[in-house]
């Protein structure tokens, strides 16, 4: 028992005069606001991180809602045209012009083939280049 009391009387004085004396007390309280200061500053810039690119998204998703209202836009005026009136009732009502024929082919006959509708003059070019002036063309936009 009295090596115990020994013991905490020893413990005591150093806490007393090693430990607790005003030099290290200062230090301590020191380190422990340095600590309280850096975890804010952390938690501060992971916050402003985080916001930025909720910001970044937020206005991505603007400028693609404003893309998207804008061609929804150009594609009511291309309805309301006379053009597209004219395409659509020739297509759905079979209307025409006063003067011109209708004329309906079969998909698979030469007169089909050979028409507008048919196979275009730039596929048949592109045949009788060799793979070389192809691929130039394809990249570059060079035809030999």
């Amino acid at each position: 028992m009295s090596e115990l009391k020994t013991k905490l009387r020893k413990t005591q004085y150093w806490l007393k005069h090693d430990l607790f004396v005003f030099d290290n007390v200062v230090l301590m309280i020191a380190l422990v606001f340095c600590l309280v200061w850096t975890w804010g500053s952390i938690s501060s810039m992971t916050r402003n991180w985080s916001l930025a690119q909720e910001l970044i998204n937020r206005q991505r998703e603007k400028a693609l809602l404003e893309l998207e209202v804008e061609t929804l836009e150009l594609e009511n005026e291309y309805y309301l045209s006379d053009e597209y009136q004219e395409l659509a009732a020739r297509k759905y009502q079979g209307k025409m012009l006063s003067g011109e024929t209708m004329v309906y082919l079969p998909e698979n006959s030469s007169m089909a083939e050979s028409s507008e509708l048919g196979a275009s003059t730039e596929s048949i070019a592109t045949d009788s280049m060799s793979n070389f002036e192809q691929w130039l063309a394809f990249l570059f936009g060079i035809r030999l």
